[in-house]
């Protein structure tokens, strides 16, 4: 650790660049604290002394272009003081990583797209999956994808590992998609497993915890507190689906000096708008791809066509294949609602500039 930093902030996850980047708030009499649990508009975040509330008043909200520039958990802040317990929000710093999935809500609301960023500023991203029922292999590409895409590293949990009957098939099928992300085991009811996160929960290491309702987040998140601080419920007999116990997002600190991000379990799992992500979460189709003999191969009936090759010879499976090009088209949807989104945000300043020039035009004619 840098003698430089403050201890205090540094185990939240403060960094030399941090401190470097921070210095002109400093001299403005701000001051950094990160935010550790936000639900609505309630937001608190946490300071080497205290946890304080964070209010969000009417200047930054004007500011704010979109909302996915509001403040989520794992943010840093530059802050205003109030009193003791409260403080103004003045800025979100720049976010060295978020994870962020497609609003389909908020973008039928604004007309384009929109995102919802889910955790910001993290080193790992575990995709919690249950070793019930059936595994959804399509479900976890998506995760991955967008994991890829946050700046993240993602690791793959299989949790349940008493549940399954099978584990090493289950392992396979998973390790068939994951590529380059490794893959875990736990049985977080027994405290089996968990100790395998210990490498990603370094001091000042931050680890968010994402994955469906009932597959185990909160009782992961208690074994690793060592305290039953997140609600547990079991999941439904009748199908093994889980029930929302995590509620809002919030940041821990371990007793091992790790920070952990719970969230809640995710219905909806839609893209963002970047596909860097899609290309390392299939990286193996990609690598194929590289091989065939036209570079706009589109993997059908083309003569020379590797990735058909490896599909015939059982590297790759059509499913899979079939996966990508499903979030290629949904990638492509998001694309041209983006566009369009600029287009109209673009257009509507142009005519707030024209207005302004109109009417300085009128006051000078008045003046006259």
């Amino acid at each position: 650790m840098d003698p430089l930093i403050d201890s205090r902030l540094a185990a939240l996850g403060w960094t030399q660049d941090r401190e470097t980047a921070f210095a002109p708030h400093a001299e403005a009499r701000l001051f950094p604290a990160r935010v550790v649990g936000a639900a609505r508009d309630a937001i608190r975040a946490r300071t080497p002394q205290r946890d304080i509330k964070v209010l969000v008043q009417r200047g930054f909200r004007r500011g704010a272009l979109a909302g996915a520039d509001f403040p989520v958990v794992g943010d840093w802040l530059a802050l205003e003081p109030i009193d003791h317990d409260r403080a103004a929000l003045r800025e979100v710093l720049p976010r060295t990583s978020r994870f962020a999935r497609g609003d389909q809500f908020a973008r039928r609301a604004a007309g384009g797209a929109q995102e919802q960023v889910i955790a910001t500023n993290i080193d790992t991203v575990v995709i919690v999956a249950a070793l019930t029922h059936e595994l959804n292999l399509r479900r976890l590409e998506r995760y991955l994808a967008l994991a890829w895409a946050s700046g993240a590293a993602p690791v793959v949990l299989l949790n349940k590992a008493d549940l399954c009957a099978d584990l090493p098939a289950r392992i396979l099928e998973v390790r068939s998609v994951s590529g380059d992300a490794p893959v875990l085991t736990s049985s977080a009811v027994q405290g089996a497993g968990l100790e395998s996160l210990a490498a990603y929960l370094q001091p000042g290491r931050t680890v968010v915890l994402l994955g469906s309702s009932g597959v185990g987040k909160s009782t992961i998140t208690n074994a690793l507190l060592g305290d039953q601080r997140q609600l547990v419920r079991g999941v439904r007999d009748d199908d093994s689906r889980g029930r929302h116990t995590t509620t809002a997002r919030e940041l821990f600190e371990l007793p091992g000096g790790g920070l952990l991000i719970d969230t809640p379990g995710m219905r909806s799992l839609e893209l963002s708008d970047s596909d860097e992500g899609l290309d390392m979460a299939f990286a193996d189709i990609e690598t194929y791809a590289a091989e065939c003999r036209f570079r706009d191969c589109a993997h059908e009936m083309e003569p020379g066509c590797a990735v058909r090759a490896a599909i015939v010879a059982g590297h790759l499976t059509q499913d899979r294949l079939e996966a990508r090009r499903k979030l290629e088209r949904e990638l492509g949807i998001v694309a041209q609602a983006s566009d369009v989104a600029a287009r109209r945000a673009n257009a509507r300043s142009w005519g707030k500039i024209s207005r302004e020039a109109s009417d300085a035009a009128a006051r000078k004619r008045g003046e006259r």
